[in-house]
């Protein structure tokens, strides 16, 4: 046979070719479905029968919660200084960690080269609130002030010990880089009910002065291997919210319609021809990018919030890019429909001058956390809103580097850590998890980050065994083979 024949009889046999010629029937269906995902929703069963994610929204149970606002603590915040009292550690002051608590387990590079590892105490004092008597540090007066509408978890743990594993870890599910984030699998299983914005909006709050901090990388909220219209979308804090989001001079809005209208077309056009879903995806995007530039605008303004609200959230607030401007963006985010939003707060990597670097950051971060609580209840929103708070891991008990009575620092710290959840089903007022004296091993209901994530997704209607996605002949899962429901902490 002619070479060149041989060639064009390949290329015809491609699979891409023939799923592209099978399609031309269904593009119109698939384009509608890609542009507003919800359109088939109503009609999604709920009672787990076996439906195929990534064709139709699907929910296997009736939700507790409608959206997720994740406040994330990134670098590790200490929970021996906010949220674990241990009152005896005062006795251990600069004493060796004995070796029957660590019993080998594994440290990082920074202190692994340390001749001891003297105990450090918390500085600050803590004491009990709220109708069950939940320790808190004094560092925190207005996150205390809302422990009854909160649960707090004591008993999170990892398998990572450094950040960018850890972050990755909690955000994908793997440690690997690559895989889909939390808040790209709950665009992918049950999009959006609002189509003028992302399903998906990450804010990266401003740091603290003073404050040690890691790098964020947008692979954290990325896609992966699902389709890219499901990866978050960060709004920035000055300029367009989002790049490119007003036209350049001398394109107006019908110029703009007109240029996409064609782009469509043509993108139509190449769909047919080859089939690949990423070319819908492209569509839905620039759709979306032409909807943003009004619904983003309308978003950021915030002359409608009155003065008792901007109050909750504290003096910064109205400062773009601080952690209460972007506590105050979520829930007008929340209330528009966007499914999943995530607030970054960097700066708790407090391996050395701990007291006065947390001292600061906490005064960014206290008031606001429990500004949008009470804002959202006030609202009747908090029951369907699942506010989630917290870091990639915890800090150790000993000291990195140098001990004084009014000076520490803390290396990494996987084996325990706390978080705290509200709203969307979360059973309030509980104080869930133990740790042993030195809170560095947990002595009762461990909850390990698939189990969070399952627990998550499961608030949401989701089973995490079966939102799955065929990859390379296996089928990906947010919490891989792992997880389990804590049942514990529903209501």
């Amino acid at each position: 046979m002619n070479e060149n024949l041989l060639d064009q009889f390949r290329t015809a046999m491609t699979r891409r070719y023939f799923f592209g010629k099978t399609a031309a029937g269904i593009g119109t269906a698939a384009l509608a479905s890609c542009l507003n995902p919800q359109l088939f929703a109503d009609s999604a069963p709920v009672d787990g029968s076996p439906q195929s994610f990534g064709t139709l929204p699907v929910l296997h149970h009736s939700p507790k919660a409608k959206r997720v606002i994740w406040l994330f603590m990134a670098d590790g915040p200490s929970q021996l200084d906010l949220w674990d009292y241990k009152p005896t550690l005062n006795d251990w002051f600069d004493k060796d960690l004995p070796e029957s608590v660590r019993n080998g387990q594994r440290i990082t590079t920074m202190t692994s080269g340390q001749t001891r590892f003297p105990i450090a105490p918390s500085l600050f004092k803590f004491a009990q609130h709220g109708q069950h008597g939940a320790w808190v540090s004094e560092l925190l007066p207005h996150m205390a002030g809302v422990v009854d509408d909160i649960a707090i978890v004591k008993s999170m743990h990892t398998d990572a010990i450094n950040h960018d594993p850890a972050i990755t870890f909690i955000q994908t599910g793997s440690e690997i880089p690559g895989r889909p984030s939390l808040g790209a699998w709950l665009s992918y299983g049950i999009g959006s009910p609002n189509q003028d914005l992302p399903s998906y909006v990450v804010l990266i709050s401003r740091i603290a002065n003073g404050s040690a901090t890691q790098a964020l990388f947008s692979r954290l909220w990325g896609s992966g291997f699902l389709p890219t219209k499901h990866a978050g979308v960060s709004l920035r804090s000055s300029g367009d919210p989002v790049l490119y989001l007003s036209n350049p001079n001398g394109v107006d809005a019908e110029t703009r319609r007109t240029m996409l209208d064609g782009l469509a077309a043509l993108n139509q056009q190449k769909f047919a021809e080859v089939g690949d879903p990423e070319i819908n995806a492209r569509i839905a995007q620039y759709e979306m990018a032409y909807r943003m530039q009004t619904s983003v605008p309308e978003l950021v303004d915030m002359k409608d919030e009155p003065k008792h609200v901007l109050d909750l959230y504290g003096p910064e607030v109205t400062q773009p890019g601080s952690f209460a401007y972007n506590c105050l963006l979520a829930r007008r985010l929340a209330e528009r429909g966007t499914r999943f939003t995530q607030v970054f707060l960097r700066g708790w990597d407090h391996h050395g001058g701990l007291p006065g670097s947390i001292r600061n950051l906490v005064k960014a971060a206290d008031q606001p956390c429990a500004g949008l609580i009470k804002d959202l209840k006030q609202r009747g929103m908090l029951e369907d809103t699942l506010v989630v708070w917290g870091g990639e891991f915890g800090r150790t008990v000993y000291s990195q580097g140098s001990l004084t009575k009014d000076n520490y620092g803390r290396d990494h710290h996987p084996r325990n850590f706390t978080m705290w959840m509200a709203g969307g089903g979360i059973k309030p007022g509980l104080v869930y998890g133990q740790t042993d004296d030195f809170s560095y091993n947990i002595t009762e209901n461990p909850v390990h980050v698939h189990d969070l994530n399952a627990t998550l997704l499961h608030l949401l209607g989701i089973n995490h065994e079966r939102l799955t996605y065929r990859m390379q002949g296996r089928d990906f899962r947010l919490t891989d083979v792992h997880g389990k429901i804590v049942t514990d902490l529903i209501a």
